[in-house]
């Protein structure tokens, strides 16, 4: 990853802090992408321009606003003078019943989950051509196996899933694209669906026993881009073995 250059969507706390810190850690340079959390981007840029100077740059977006995606691909190519990897790791999360589903429920989890990283993958698709580059999608154990109450957050992340096997015939053979599907490594925010008996259910029927770290993912993340030339079209599931057990 040394001096590659990878744009992170929702980069700037939890799974995806984890994965920049990860992969800058590893020599690559970053454009942070983030909606809202400018707080948390400042100061983790600053962290790690800190380690490494001028390698850090920030981009603010709402990945619901199309027009404005192609954007952030060319300000990366501008910035940094190339684009060897994105991860699409922005996502909404919440929940929505059966009977009570609005329009604008579907048009934001299908927003951040499926158009954004179609549109975002093809406005990169040349740049990642001319550097034999690699997407990884952030998808979820949820894709295979829905969660009760989250419809169309489960749809949403079938549908990356799929979408991910589809950009790696249409991509292929310069770009590869792969994805990672967590299970239990953080709990959602501002959601009481998993209060402390719902965590320890799930615990209890995760082989492993434990949560994840979001370093987990990010690892997962760094093999995909970093370690595996002859890997496209696949899913690592990264749930200490609940995939299995549900």
């Amino acid at each position: 990853m040394q001096d590659k250059v990878v744009l992170i969507t929702g980069g700037a706390k939890r799974v995806g802090a984890a994965i920049c810190r990860r992969l800058h850690a590893a020599g690559a340079r970053l454009m942070l992408h983030y909606r809202s959390s400018a707080g948390e981007a400042r100061l983790l840029q600053a962290e790690l321009n800190r380690a490494r100077a001028d390698s850090v740059a920030l981009i603010q977006a709402d990945l619901l606003d199309i027009a404005k995606l192609p954007s952030i691909v060319e300000q990366t190519v501008l910035r940094f003078g190339r684009l060897d990897a994105l991860v699409n790791n922005a996502s909404s999360f919440f929940t929505t019943t059966m009977g009570e589903i609005e329009p604008a429920q579907w048009d934001n989890l299908m927003g951040t989950n499926v158009r954004a990283p179609l549109f975002l993958a093809q406005a990169a698709a040349a740049p990642l051509r001319r550097s034999q580059g690699a997407i990884v999608n952030i998808t979820d154990i949820h894709a295979e196996r829905p969660l009760k109450h989250y419809l169309v957050y489960s749809t949403a992340k079938a549908a990356l899933s799929g979408l991910t096997r589809a950009l790696a015939r249409e991509l292929a053979p310069e770009v590869r694209v792969n994805a990672v599907a967590p299970g239990p490594i953080l709990w959602p925010e501002a959601d009481d669906s998993f209060d402390e008996v719902s965590r320890q259910r799930i615990i209890s029927h995760t082989p492993l026993k434990r949560e994840g770290e979001p370093d987990d993912v990010a690892r997962a993340v760094h093999f995909l881009l970093a370690e595996a030339p002859y890997v496209t079209g696949e899913t690592i599931a990264v749930d200490g073995g609940r995939g299995i057990a549900i």
